[in-house]
């Protein structure tokens, strides 16, 4: 094995380096860009059962050090991720992809996750329960640790691909929802998605987004996230992805060392879209700064 390759939920990784769900679209727009089969993969943008147009605009706000964004899943819908976007990614990504998915109940994720069970091309599920759960009164799956273990059971037993949960951060306590869906069967869990953020313009006296709040992301978040990395590592027995506010190679060896098996990078591709390249270029040269043989050896060493 090379010094940056990884292993997530049994699937070698030439390196750790994984962009969000939500912000590299469905891989091939990036692929105009440079080669996306440096990366070690991708999460493709969250894709639900049926079409969504998404929330009404303006959707984005700028933030110093982030953004908050309350796009609303919008996607083609699952029929049209398996018919049309997968096919235009083969042509451009010789990896397997993580598929992200969401839904607004249990039935949802089991669908969604089921038709796209048969894709080659699929190596992992990332489960996003930070939905609202239109049967439970509009809470979102990932703040009930109940409900966080029923969508891992049922998607669980519609593949038998690795199941990965994305967890919200706006909870109490994130050990208490990784610990439910580990016991559940969850073989990885993915944290942090965003936080909950909101901003007003002075002129209007108005909210800025049409949604009102929205999700805050971007390099401001990353002690948070790393912080919640490091007690989900220690919680569970699973591999952990972690993510939130990355933007440079030092920031990616922080999260391993808190118990990160790959990583995610999300704001960061908004603002530069050759990020995730360059982070991967640099990384060597981080590791011999800070004596680093092989990033496998450093996972949880914090």
């Amino acid at each position: 094995m090379g010094r940056l390759n990884v292993e997530l939920c049994g699937i070698p990784l030439d390196n750790p380096i994984i962009p969000a769900s939500g912000t590299f679209g469905y891989g091939y727009e990036f692929a105009e860009l440079y080669d996306i089969n440096i990366l070690g993969t991708f999460s493709f943008k969250g894709t639900t059962k049926d079409p969504r147009f998404g929330n009404p605009t303006p959707r984005i706000a700028e933030c110093p050090q982030g953004m908050i964004n309350a796009v609303g899943l919008q996607n083609p819908g699952v029929e049209k991720v398996i018919s049309e976007e997968l096919p235009k990614l083969s042509k451009c990504f010789a990896k397997k992809v993580m598929a992200n998915v969401s839904g607004f109940s249990v039935e949802d994720y089991a669908y969604t996750c089921q038709r796209l069970n048969g894709c080659e091309q699929i190596g992992w599920f990332e489960v996003n329960i930070s939905c609202p759960n239109v049967h439970g009164g509009g809470m979102s799956f990932g703040t009930s640790p109940e409900a966080a273990a029923e969508v891992t059971r049922a998607v669980k037993n519609v593949t038998e691909k690795p199941v990965i949960i994305k967890l919200s951060p706006n909870v109490t306590d994130i050990t208490e929802i990784a610990k439910a869906c580990a016991d559940a069967g969850a073989d990885g869990i993915s944290l942090i998605n965003t936080l909950l953020g909101m901003r007003i313009d002075l002129r209007t006296k108005k909210p800025i987004i049409a949604n009102k709040m929205g999700g805050f992301s971007g390099s401001a978040v990353f002690p948070v996230a790393l912080r919640m990395v490091y007690q989900v590592s220690k919680a569970v027995s699973i591999p952990v992805i972690g993510m939130g506010g990355v933007s440079s190679a030092e920031d990616v060896v922080e999260m391993m060392l808190a118990g990160a098996t790959a990583v995610g990078i999300g704001a960061a591709n908004l603002v530069d879209p050759f990020i995730c390249r360059d982070i991967i270029n640099d990384l060597p040269g981080v590791m011999e700064k800070y004596g680093i043989e092989n990033l496998r050896d450093i996972i949880g060493r914090a």
